[in-house]
């Protein structure tokens, strides 16, 4: 191990790389490496772990076999499986080969994943066993596909079993250096959107895009050296492959579940050992329906950060209460433009010492970020008004895979415009009014779904609300609110109108109320407006 890393570090001082304009993604492992190589990279729940130098020596033997088997620079690997190290070295190999890591959400069914694999005409599939079956017969089907890989399946974090193909495969790899071969302005990403409304979008994400998003959680994510953080977002989401790059970037230990369950996450944070976490706002509310959580001793948690979708100010002051830590709110659009805008630490402290109405605000534009509010002609709206929100920074996609018409209508001079709609207080900040796509108008009123939802999370029998339009002949659309409310109150249709009618314009307070046991959610917990609106 002492030969590697000191190979590392004569690599990393060659005449070749000081010549390069800048330190490549594919750099920072085997930086961090050198620089720590005892520290763990990854911690697993049995409290086993991987060091940074144990895992570049992993990546290492990745590549150089991937590379054997003629994969190079532009080839795309795909990944479908749960979060493990066994993904993040596809990722982190990828990275050193200047090769494509292509994520693929696991929730999708088979005919949603051919379309996807059709489209990106990866070199490899890499993917958990549990998923064998889904995936059969595409390494025959699909043309591009060389390389068909099994990990373990179990994610305990070693991956590394006699019979697994990936174990095998890492076998046949030598562990040394690749040389640089990335810049910039090469591809390393290609990220598949839902497809809410269509065929679905392949994002494709620049080196300069995914390291200046790493910049964004460096400036506003409070990272530390000595941090072990938990980032609940799944690795196939931009939120979670950004956070384990920027923990092998800035050199800290990252904890490593197959995905988010209380089950799973409350036994370790009992042990007091994770000092930040990201989660979405559904997960939070989950930790804090179980009765658990109320008396946790959280000294070293110092920080959640949340995002992907609004958190209303009722549930916000009760995470705090409880977890006893600074939060602070991520806003954007990840996948095609990253961070846009933070509600820090010190806002939320503001808050809670007597300003409660930041709670519900999303903050000021992010570090490298510029921030406009526009209407339809890109004029910019007064403070107040609501608009569209535009920006353009380095976090920017370089376009839709062949899809020149909707990468042309996403930007406009530069602006890139996902249709979240905002507006700017009084006090100067962002307070976000829900998207542009869902605006309900109601008899030629414009109503938004975030305000209502935010009102209905001020009654104590809620726990969850989405809202949305509804035809209706008479005003065009009418208000439609899916409640789910705490296990064992019971609360009537009548008690959630008067409790909206008292804080809300006539024209806003929903004239349906349906009850349901639970939101359908993605994987990354935002809630499915698109079956909701299914329902007749």
């Amino acid at each position: 191990m002492t030969e590697n890393l000191d190979a590392a570090r004569g690599y990393l001082a060659t005449p070749a790389l000081a010549s390069s304009l800048r330190i490549t993604l594919g750099e920072a492992l085997p930086l961090s490496a050198a620089r720590d190589p005892d520290k763990p990279c990854f911690l697993f729940p049995d409290q086993s772990f991987l060091t940074f130098s144990e895992v570049n020596s992993r990546v290492n033997r990745l590549a150089s076999a991937l590379a054997a088997r003629g994969v190079g620079k532009g080839d795309r690997l795909a990944v479908f499986a749960l979060d493990s190290n066994c993904y993040i070295e596809v990722v982190l190999a990828a990275l050193k080969l200047g090769a494509v890591y292509v994520p693929l959400n696991y929730r999708l069914t088979r005919p949603e994943v051919a379309v996807l694999i059709e489209r990106a005409q990866p070199v490899a599939l890499f993917y958990d066993s549990a998923y064998a079956d889904l995936l059969a017969g595409f390494a025959d089907t699909v043309e591009s596909i060389r390389i068909y890989v099994a990990f373990d399946g179990n994610g305990d974090g070693d991956g590394d079993g006699e019979q697994s193909e990936y174990a095998q495969l890492l076998a046949c790899g030598v562990d040394v250096e690749p040389p640089v071969v990335s810049s910039d302005t090469d591809t390393i990403g290609l990220a598949f959107t839902s497809g809410t409304t269509g065929l679905p979008k392949g994002v494709v994400q620049s080196q300069r895009m995914i390291k200046a998003m790493i910049a964004g959680h460096i400036a506003d994510y409070d990272l530390r050296t000595d941090d072990l953080r938990y980032v609940a977002a799944p690795t196939f989401h931009i939120s979670g492959v950004c956070a384990l790059l920027a923990s092998v970037w800035y050199g800290f230990t990252s904890l490593i579940l197959p995905q988010f369950s209380p089950d799973d996450l409350l036994p370790i944070l009992v042990k007091d050992e994770i000092t930040a976490m990201f989660m979405v706002p559904t997960m939070i509310s989950m930790l804090l329906q179980r009765p658990e959580v109320d008396g946790l001793q959280l000294r070293n948690l110092r920080c959640i950060y949340y995002g992907a979708s609004p958190m209303s100010p009722t549930l916000l002051r009760r995470a705090m209460d409880v977890f006893g830590c600074d939060f602070i709110n991520a806003f954007g659009a990840g996948t095609e433009a990253g961070l846009q805008a933070v509600l820090s630490a010190a806002d939320h402290r503001r808050a809670m010492a007597g300003e409660p109405e930041l709670l519900g605000s999303i903050g000021k534009p992010s570090h490298g970020v510029a921030f406009r509010l526009v209407d339809d002609d890109m004029n910019d709206v007064p403070v107040g008004e609501v608009g569209e929100i535009a920006t353009r920074s380095d976090m920017l996609m370089d376009g839709y895979l062949d899809m020149p018409e909707e990468t042309a209508r996403a930007f406009r001079d530069g602006w890139f415009r996902a249709g979240d709609m905002a507006y700017v207080g009084k006090n100067g900040y962002l307070y976000l009014h829900g998207r542009k796509k869902d605006m309900i108008i109601r008899g030629g009123e414009n109503v938004y779904p975030s305000e209502i939802e935010t009102v209905l999370a001020e009654h104590p029998a809620v726990v969850q609300s989405a809202v949305i339009g509804v035809a209706d002949e008479h005003w065009g659309e009418i208000v439609r609110a899916f409640v789910t409310v705490r296990q064992g109150v019971v609360v009537t249709p009548d008690e959630l109108r008067e409790h909206c009618v008292a804080r809300l314009a006539k024209f806003k307070v929903p004239a349906e109320f349906r009850f349901v046991d639970a939101l359908p959610t993605n994987a990354s917990g935002k809630i499915l407006k698109r079956e909701l609106r299914l329902q007749p």
